[in-house]
């Protein structure tokens, strides 16, 4: 097993990707919030193709309990990494108002894992990996889909003697995860915990995937996939950035925090030179800003991965149609959805619960923020996860 050390995982690699280091693990010591890597083993893909050796990495907290009930995998959004809660080091996560000790998710009663998908940049097996020759595989990466990651992270559930979760949970894209984790391995997963996603990816979410997939393979420096050693494509992962957050806000939001306002000395409508030169709105000195955050921690080639894995989200493609695919599922589920949401819309998390057996009722998180709710806002559900998931 690669012990991560997370201070070289912070400083981003050629082309965004993560620089990793290898430390001896402390024996027999709890190493909450560390990030750890291992292998596991050869994977055949849904698509066709296979890669020949997976990492997935991972950070743990708690300790799984003798008979192995206590444990809970946690899963992240499109550009989220493994980070969920603070543990041992001065970081904090970007789950902290539901995940640590005395927390909803209370890392004093649960053994904690949350993996970072296959096709990304901190840690696991992706696009700027070394493939068996010593090379990146840029280009030659080849597709995966959701449920390819869970079937490696099945994989990591065996190494760390996680025969069955006492709960999955994930938002946005981790809850694709989490919900797929359900209907691939129905006897492993107790509880199921799906927010702010549908049961599949929408033409329109497909589109909009699309536009930022394309803004990424467009740029100058993208080189088919193989920038590694040069100049790499941040302008169009940049742009694949704002193209995201703007749907990941909602209007209202947007309007009152920037309006028409002007950024700082900027006058939006002069322009001395030619067109290019006039001043920026605040909104769209917002987007720059976080684009530029973007591009100094994330791969290009990773946000295509894993975005064409999202769009492949679908947990009814050969199950014979939705509601086949989740009667037979095991796990008691719980749904919450952003009232605000514009990227996957309350309705969506309706219909999941309509496909679902029994009565599932969907919560409803009040953000007036938009998707980012579920990342934001997440404490309005600890009272309702404590009672009916979290009961240790």
């Amino acid at each position: 097993m690669t012990i991560l050390d997370r201070s070289a995982i912070d400083g981003a690699a050629p082309g965004g990707s993560r620089e990793r280091t290898t430390a001896a693990p402390a024996s027999g010591t709890r190493q909450d919030g560390v990030v750890r890597a291992t292998a596991v083993g050869a994977l055949q893909l849904e698509a066709g193709g296979a890669l020949p050796e997976v990492e997935l990495a991972y950070e743990t907290w708690g300790t799984l309990n003798a008979d192995g009930t206590n444990a809970v995998l946690i899963q992240h959004a499109l550009t989220g990494d493994t980070h969920v809660a603070q543990g041992e080091g001065d970081e904090p996560g970007w789950w902290e108002a539901l995940v640590g000790p005395g927390k909803p998710v209370d890392t004093e009663k649960y053994f904690v894992v949350a993996a970072n998908m296959l096709g990304g940049c901190y840690g696991s097996t992706g696009p700027s990996s070394l493939d068996p020759e010593g090379v990146p595989w840029g280009s030659r990466f080849p597709f995966v889909t959701i449920r390819d990651s869970v079937r490696a992270e099945a994989r990591l559930a065996d190494r760390l003697g996680v025969r069955a979760w006492h709960a999955v949970l994930g938002g946005s894209m981790g809850g694709a995860r989490a919900l797929e984790w359900a209907a691939t391995y129905p006897e492993r997963v107790r509880h199921c915990v799906v927010v702010a996603i549908g049961a599949y990816s929408t033409a329109e979410q497909i589109a909009l995937a699309q536009a930022q997939v394309l803004a990424i393979r467009q740029d100058p420096h993208f080189n088919g996939g193989d920038y590694y050693g040069g100049p790499t494509p941040v302008a169009g992962l940049g742009l694949a950035r704002r193209i995201a957050h703007i749907s990941y806000r909602s209007e209202p939001e947007l309007n009152f925090r920037f309006g028409r306002r002007g950024q700082g000395a900027e006058n939006p409508i002069e322009a001395p030179g030619h067109a290019a030169e006039r001043g920026r709105y605040q909104v769209e000195s917002y987007l720059d800003h976080q684009a530029a955050k973007l591009v100094n921690r994330f791969d290009a080639n990773s946000y295509i991965a894993i975005t064409e894995a999202l769009m492949s989200h679908d947990v009814g493609r050969g199950r014979g149609g939705l509601v086949r695919a989740l009667a037979k599922t095991k796990a008691e589920f719980f749904l919450a959805s952003v009232n605000s949401d514009r990227l996957y819309f309350p309705e969506q998390s309706d219909e999941l619960a309509r496909a679902l057996p029994g009565e599932v009722p969907v919560h409803s998180i009040d953000a007036k923020i938009g998707h980012d709710g579920f990342l934001t806002e997440i404490g309005q559900l600890g009272g309702e996860l404590r009672r009916k998931v979290f009961t240790l």
